[in-house]
């Protein structure tokens, strides 16, 4: 299956920090770019970075509970996206990210790496997670990942 080409931005929504990740323009591989502090001036930092990487597409990891069910954290990144779907001038989509900061966190122990000192880093491995998960689906489907953020439910 081809997919769209062009690279696209990934989003890890976290209380104090989010983690960013990019495809390449094939949409083959995702790789880290760096952990955003949570607050004022994040929405307008990653507008910069999706102009600077030339991103046609953003995609937000949506933290669902094991059984799929909402959380507060769901809602707060169904938030997150929509205030950023109304900032950039580009599509941002919705995608369930179970278990990604888990499995972020696996990798780095994995790799020796200590998950104290490493929180940034997780972030970005997450936002890695769910960027390559999307990408994943997007191939195998044929269909773009997840659902587009509304960005009137940011108001």
């Amino acid at each position: 299956m081809v997919l769209r080409p062009g690279v696209r931005i990934g989003i890890d929504v976290g209380k104090a920090r989010i983690g960013v990740s990019r495809s390449d323009p094939h949409a083959m591989l995702a790789t880290p770019v760096e952990t955003v502090p949570r607050g004022d001036g994040d929405l307008a930092t990653i507008d910069a970075l999706a102009r600077e990487l030339d991103a046609m597409e953003v995609v937000v990891g949506l933290p669902l509970s094991l059984s799929g069910a909402r959380t507060a954290s769901t809602d707060d990144a169904v938030a997150f996206a929509a205030r950023l779907a109304a900032r950039v001038d580009l599509p941002v989509r919705l995608v369930d990210e179970r278990l990604s900061t888990v499995t972020a966190q696996q990798a780095l122990r994995a790799s020796g790496r200590n998950t104290r000192n490493s929180r940034p880093v997780i972030d970005q491995v997450a936002a890695v997670i769910i960027l390559q998960h999307a990408l994943d689906y997007e191939r195998s489907a044929g269909i773009p990942p997840g659902e587009l953020a509304d960005p009137d439910e940011g108001s």
